[in-house]
């Protein structure tokens, strides 16, 4: 069984070229996302390539890896998280005035058991930590469309 599919959206004044530039230079990933704090690849952006990353939550600190799954240059880019099996992906589309950015947290396979049960037992729960999860995208897309408008 699949879990929710996590989301958020929001509109850009700045043409897609400039929003993919700073989604796709993944080392940048700690200045949008107020979980990441690393986010290192591993040779060009590519289908197949890997990253490790580091997150935050208060004083709870974890590593993870992922690898990337669609590379489509100004439309979509996606990883899959190794430990839970979830795909996180970025998605534009050309909007009159600049670009509509969506961003999702897939996981049509559900969240792989052992990240449940931590996600339970050090952070409040599923649930709660969802809500957080897309707080969290929120925050990510405001930070990008604040980046990407300044030019």
């Amino acid at each position: 069984m699949g879990a929710p599919l996590l989301q958020a959206q929001i509109d850009i004044a700045a043409p897609p070229a400039t929003v993919w530039a700073l989604i796709s230079d993944l080392k940048k990933m700690p200045q949008w996302s107020p979980q990441t704090r690393a986010m290192k690849l591993f040779g060009p952006l590519r289908v197949g390539a890997k990253t490790v990353n580091v997150n935050r939550r208060r004083l709870l600190v974890w590593p993870t890896s992922s690898t990337i799954t669609a590379v489509e240059p100004e439309r979509k880019l996606a990883f899959r998280i190794g430990a839970n099996g979830t795909e996180w992906s970025y998605e534009l589309e050309p909007i009159d005035g600049g670009t509509r950015v969506i961003e999702s947290r897939r996981a049509p396979n559900g969240v792989k058991k052992i990240s449940s049960v931590l996600v339970n037992a050090a952070m409040g729960g599923v649930p709660s930590f969802e809500v957080e999860l897309v707080d969290g995208m929120n925050h990510t897309l405001s930070r990008l469309k604040a980046a990407a408008e300044r030019g």
